[in-house]
């Protein structure tokens, strides 16, 4: 009886630190599968505005801004698209290719993203794209 006891205490302490190592990397790579703003690379990343790239310190503030920026809210409607042409952001990912269109209002950008034959919207808040893409 004392050894059963042991036993199924040695057993469930096991159990117990196992189960709180390994979800958490379980549950980020399940989170980073699902993110709706995710973190892009700068390497992998082509930044174009009116039909010409953005190379050097301009791509590179863009897609540190763009990574910082605070994720207010999902659209389940594309917002109106305005007259002004937007910076486009594509990039590969292991099976995607992902394009963003980023459109910037005064209080805020919105953000349509396209991948595989889905269509995201969303809103952003970062007060150096705001000025940027004005």
């Amino acid at each position: 009886m004392t050894w059963t006891f042991v036993l199924v205490l040695i057993v469930a302490g096991l159990l117990k630190v196992i189960m709180t190592c390994l979800p958490t990397s379980v549950v980020e790579s399940m989170i980073h599968r699902f993110e709706v703003h995710p973190t892009l690379n700068e390497a992998v990343v082509t930044v174009t505005f009116g039909g010409k790239s953005l190379e050097g310190e301009k791509k590179k503030q863009l897609i540190e801004h763009f990574n910082q920026a605070l994720f207010l809210e999902k659209y389940y409607y594309p917002p109106s698209e305005t007259s002004k042409a937007p910076f486009i952001i594509q990039t590969t990912t292991a099976k995607n290719n992902i394009t963003f269109f980023l459109y910037s209002y005064d209080d805020h950008v919105d953000v349509i993203k396209k991948y595989r034959k889905k269509e995201v919207s969303y809103s952003i808040k970062s007060s150096f794209l705001q000025d940027y893409l004005n």
